[in-house]
């Protein structure tokens, strides 16, 4: 089990910090999107929101690592590089919404389209992590699908609580 939990595709992408960070963008979108923000504030309230949970998730897994792993004699400086290589997917999800919403900010598409695609951006990077996490469990196809289904079902859940905000 410890072999699967370090096999990761490039980048450190499929995390819990990877979806995290995906979730935690969807749903600033949403609540965003509440109050009538626009694009820009939107993506200034995101990319705002993602630093501070990313310093905060790099500083716990720091100080879990530092004072948890007894197995090796493990300095501050490893354990705060190992926390940024592990964390390294809170911030790379971010990205591709981030960008979209900087899209509507800089009027290249409008408000509502940044919005909305964000959001469906976030599902499928949802769905990819979900088949990738399958994939790298070597399930089959149709359970890497299903997997990926599943996963996207929790950024289709997010789009449908922004309905039901906005």
């Amino acid at each position: 089990m410890a072999a699967l939990a370090n096999r990761r595709l490039p980048g450190n992408f499929v995390t819990e910090a990877s979806v995290y960070g995906t979730i935690l963008v969807s749903g600033m979108i949403v609540v965003a999107g509440g109050y009538g923000a626009t694009s820009w504030q939107t993506f200034l309230g995101v990319i705002g929101t993602v630093i501070v949970f990313w310093a905060a998730h790099v500083y716990a897994g720091a100080v879990v690592e530092y004072g948890v792993n007894t197995a090796e004699d493990v300095t501050m400086a490893t354990a705060v590089r190992r926390s940024l290589r592990h964390s390294l997917g809170f911030l790379t999800s971010a990205v591709p919404p981030s960008i979209v919403l900087l899209l509507g900010a800089l009027r290249a598409v409008p408000d509502t389209v940044a919005v909305w695609t964000a959001l469906w951006l976030g599902v499928f990077i949802l769905g990819v992590l979900g088949y990738s996490a399958f994939a790298l469990r070597g399930s089959p196809w149709p359970i890497r699908i299903l997997g990926s289904l599943g996963t996207a079902a929790l950024g289709v859940a997010m789009i449908l609580l922004k309905v039901i905000v906005h």
